[in-house]
């Protein structure tokens, strides 16, 4: 391919101004093309302007997320999203038509083109002018679900507590602890029921109409195409959906058995699940980001050079002032700071940046490590030429993130003594692992429902979801709900950021938590190296070529329907039963 020049996007560019924007979009329109060389550094020079354009919002996005009570931050974010991505949107649809009638005259549809073209052709394909508006409303819906769940706080036992740092309370021993906080907080998001409640009907409302305009009977089938889905379907996802029924949840029976039996309980509530059921106190990996941060980098210099590198490029830990600072992590959980965790790769500089909510339980130990996989695997693509290509079908890059959780099991003694390193591995096998699947699958099951049935009322909406959790407990577990606890189970996908900011979003940790478990038993069986350079090896190809090539590039098998759900579940209790 063409080498790309530095010349043509000024490196000072502001692209979250238009007028700034305009004259290299009309450049790009306009310049004569006459063979396969000007077309491909065309290519490069449009990468470049898209890598500058992503930039340019992303860091809109993360200062916003990093302080949702920031009005500045906010009004910034709103703005981009009301008048300057009404206008950029038309301009990429027309850059994608002129790609690619360009790539079919001259023949680069194929080979290392063929992702590419395939993708861009399917935009062309669904873009609908008068989507531009409702597509802007549906994102200052999601700001402002942002804005309300950022803004939640628990006065707990004296002192104003955030969401994530009232999760520690779960891992109490004292079970009325558990039992005050876990109701605190089911209190507290009931306050924004409505609010909620109303922000995702109209969402769905307007998503169906995007739908409609792009010539599709649902928003599945809309977001299947939009999401580049060309390898699996809806009906793929229903046998997801039928073999975790059949096949992980006697699993999850057997351990809430257990459970049941080591408490002495003879039915689970819902502030029984994060306990350790053998009498242990909370898990205490880390105090605040930059003890977090040192940890995590003992983890990954024991399984990995190369990825350890990767990891101090990133900071300390010690910053909580979003990006403005140029640092490259925001971890602590603060009043105001939007829930959730994500790495959003700055398309320009090419540098991940990580955010999340750390309380200093085990789980945001997890997160760390599967936002550093994110992390990695930008960093590992990152020579590509193509925007394009320097980031992989969501599938495929849940699968970087995922298998680092199980990879760095054995190294986990860097937060814990050897009995708390067991204990965490024992969760991110069971609770962490093994349950997450039918977690998936209601809430994929459930956005299927919701689009398949668009016009329906609340009461009908809340019918699907308690079949969903009796058909998959709370996230796996099979609990006990009275009259006191019945609102909180009908609102828990409430706390749930998918449905509202990335609809349709979700399948995608099934497809990769099966990856990432056959990364795992690849290094059970062949030693850590050979998982590692298998990894390695897939990653660095981001996104240049299709999905199930991905997988084969890691020696894994695209297949998430209930025989491979069999084979990982009878490796997984094997080796629980190893632990004992």
């Amino acid at each position: 391919m063409t080498t790309a020049t530095d010349a043509f996007v000024p490196a000072d560019l502001d692209a979250t101004r238009w007028e700034n924007v305009e004259p290299l979009w009309r450049a790009l329109m306009d310049r004569p093309i006459d063979s396969a060389g000007d077309f491909e550094a065309w290519l490069l020079d449009r990468s470049e302007l898209d890598a500058a354009c992503s930039e340019s919002v992303a860091r809109l996005y993360i200062n916003m997320t990093c302080d949702t009570a920031d009005e500045a931050a906010a009004g910034a974010y709103r703005r981009y999203i009301e008048d300057v991505a009404p206008k950029m949107k038309p301009a990429a649809f027309e850059l994608d038509k002129r790609q690619a009638a360009l790539a079919e005259r001259f023949g680069l549809t194929g080979g290392r083109y063929e992702v590419l073209h395939r993708d861009t052709k399917t935009d062309v394909d669904l873009f609908r002018e008068e989507n531009v508006p409702l597509e802007t409303r549906l994102e200052n819906l999601s700001q402002d679900h942002q804005t309300i769940t950022g803004a939640m706080t628990v006065e707990f036992d004296g002192e104003t507590k955030t969401m994530p740092q009232m999760a520690v309370y779960q891992e109490s021993t004292d079970r009325g602890v558990r039992e005050r906080a876990w109701r605190a907080c089911a209190e507290r998001r009931l306050q924004d029921r409505d609010a909620i409640d109303g922000i995702f009907d109209e969402m769905v409302e307007l998503r169906h109409k995007v739908a409609r305009n792009a010539g599709f009977d649902s928003f599945t089938g809309y977001m299947f195409a939009a999401k580049h889905r060309f390898d699996y379907s809806p009906e793929t996802c229903f046998a997801f959906h039928e073999g975790v029924e059949k096949e992980i949840m006697p699993l999850c029976a057997r351990l809430d058995a257990e459970r049941r039996d080591a408490l002495g309980l003879d039915e689970l509530r819902p502030w029984d699940l994060g306990v350790d059921p053998d009498g242990a106190g909370p898990l205490e990996p880390f105090r605040g980001g930059v003890e977090l941060v040192a940890k995590t980098r003992a983890v990954f210099d024991a399984l990995d050079g190369e990825l350890a590198g990767m990891f101090r490029t990133l900071g300390d830990g010690a910053n909580d002032k979003g990006i403005a600072a140029g640092e490259l992590l925001d971890l602590d959980s603060r009043p105001g700071k939007a829930p959730g965790g994500y790495q959003y790769m700055l398309d320009r500089s090419r540098k991940p940046f990580i955010f999340m909510n750390a309380a200093g339980v085990h789980r945001d130990v997890e997160t760390m490590i599967h936002e550093a996989g994110h992390a990695f695997h930008s960093l590992l693509c990152n020579d590509k030429p193509l925007l394009h290509y320097r980031s992989a079908p969501l599938e495929f890059a849940e699968v970087a993130s995922m298998s680092m959780e199980l990879l760095t099991m054995p190294h986990l003694g860097a937060f814990y003594d050897d009995a708390d390193a067991r204990r965490a591995r024992k969760m991110q096998l069971t609770d962490h692992g093994v349950r997450l699947l039918p977690w998936i699958a209601t809430i994929d099951a459930f956005q299927h429902w919701v689009y398949e049935n668009p016009t329906h009322s609340r009461d009908q909406r809340t019918a699907a979801w308690r079949d969903l959790i009796e058909r998959f407990g709370l996230r796996g577990c099979r609990v006990a709900w009275d009259d006191t606890t019945t609102d909180a189970r009908d609102t828990a996908w409430h706390a749930q950021p998918h449905p509202f900011s990335v609809p349709f979003y979700y399948i995608e940790y099934g497809i990769a938590q099966l990856g990432a478990y056959q990364l795992w038993i690849k290094s059970l069986d062949e030693g850590p190296g050979a998982a590692i350079a298998a990894y390695k090896k897939a990653m660095s190809l981001g996104g240049s070529r299709p999905l199930p090539e991905l997988f084969a590039a890691a020696d894994l098998e695209f297949d998430f329907g209930p025989s491979m759900l069999a084979r990982i579940r009878d490796r997984v209790e094997g080796e629980l039963d190893k632990m004992g």
